[in-house]
């Protein structure tokens, strides 16, 4: 047999640029050396070496979600595989289904849970607001809904539902099991599964646990895992079903060959937060993500939300009208090897404050990129005053 000539192609050196770009977008963020040098590693994806790291990252994550679950979870696959999971072994056809909708990835769990044959109402929520509970409660006395999904952190439009303990509580109050987003907010900010009555909680490596993208996490209540354990019909997908999964995350036996680098780079990712501790880490994102916030209302610019209802984890701006987003973000990339994030069509820019993005360096670096290309793409913008502002926000931490 005569096979033909292999094909041409550039080398991956010639296609990556020649400095990394800075990652301060909505995701993925940049990882620590140490869980970059996990990623490194293979081991055998069954045996005594991963049945130890796997027992410890379910101990690291009942920590990071705030739970004593005995149901956590790795996904090979990302966030959304996660959400799919939690959503094909909770809703069965004819599933009367809540869904609060306020932007791209709330709708994506309502179109998710349709897939699986639910009975899905759509709660819609104006726009740059945090859903109103008494609102909630209304939908939920009329509807006789057995699962209520929402997210914490609205990634694509940067909303926050602050009321999501109160939400949740609802949700138990009226009979369903609460199914939570928490992709680009756990680690960034309290998220308290057991006290607030989560039954389903599932997150992304790639965000504010600082590990790398397609390897996620998620955790089911007692109530959800026997909802799972009763259910009638089969269950779609075969990868996703929690029963399989749990042989391996939980009775040592094979499913499938599970992304064991991924692994490792979670365990060090969860490991580092349990070294920072959550309290202390809150306080990091918090302080950083206002003294960013700060800084570009000094610069001039609009932030996109509200105080009330604006996401911390990631930051919002409005483009001044005659200012292209995408121009501004080529410009940071290209020039100032800084990346940022569009928004799914608008004219809007994503600034992340995520896991290691939250340091005063890479503060000070994006926040003069922002400006910089602001000012090449035709905005007027006040940079001193912005960078001015920035550094004094930081050092009233340092102040204390």
């Amino acid at each position: 047999m005569k096979y033909p000539t292999p094909p041409t192609v550039i080398p991956l050196d010639a296609i990556l640029p020649d400095e990394p770009l800075l990652m301060m977008g909505a995701g993925p963020v940049p990882i620590p050396p140490k869980v970059a040098m996990a990623n490194s590693i293979i081991i055998n994806h069954l045996g005594d070496t991963m049945n130890a790291v796997v027992e410890q990252v379910k101990i690291m994550g009942r920590y990071v979600f705030q739970t004593d679950s005995t149901h956590v979870m790795g996904v090979a696959g990302p966030a959304s595989a996660a959400m799919e999971m939690a959503i094909a072994n909770l809703v069965e056809p004819g599933t009367k289904v809540l869904s609060v909708c306020n932007g791209l990835f709330s709708k994506r769990l309502a179109e998710m849970a349709t897939r699986v044959g639910g009975d899905v109402t759509r709660f819609e929520v104006a726009e740059k607001t945090s859903v109103d509970p008494v609102a909630v409660e209304a939908a939920l006395k009329s509807g006789h809904f057995q699962v209520l999904t929402i997210v914490q952190g609205e990634t694509s439009n940067t909303v926050w539902n602050r009321d999501l303990a109160e939400i949740c509580r609802l949700g138990k109050k009226y009979g369903c099991l609460n199914v939570v987003d928490a992709v680009c907010t756990l680690s960034t900010m309290p998220m308290e599964m057991d006290e607030w009555g989560v039954d389903a909680i599932i997150t992304g490596g790639q965000k504010g646990l600082s590990s790398i993208p397609g390897v996620s996490l998620i955790a089911f209540s007692v109530d959800a895992w026997a909802r799972i354990e009763k259910r009638n019909a089969p269950m779609a997908h075969w990868c996703l079903d929690a029963r399989l999964a749990d042989q391996f995350w939980n009775k040592k036996a094979y499913h499938y060959t599970a992304p064991v680098s991924g692994i490792l780079a979670l365990h060090e990712a969860l490991r580092l937060i349990g070294d920072e501790t959550l309290p202390g880490r809150f306080r990091r994102h918090a302080h950083c993500s206002a003294a960013l916030q700060r800084g570009v209302e000094a610069m001039g610019l609009e932030l996109l939300i509200p105080e009330q209802a604006r996401l911390n984890s990631v930051v919002g701006i409005t483009v001044p009208d005659g200012v292209s987003a995408d121009q501004i973000r080529h410009i940071m990339s290209q020039v100032h090897k800084v990346e940022i994030s569009g928004a799914f069509g608008l004219n809007i820019l994503r600034i992340g404050q995520m896991g290691e993005q939250s340091r005063a360096p890479n503060l000070f670096r994006t926040l003069h990129a922002l400006g910089s290309a602001m000012r090449a793409a035709g905005g007027k913008v006040d940079m001193p005053g912005g960078m001015a502002e920035l550094e004094r926000m930081l050092a009233s931490e340092v102040r204390g």
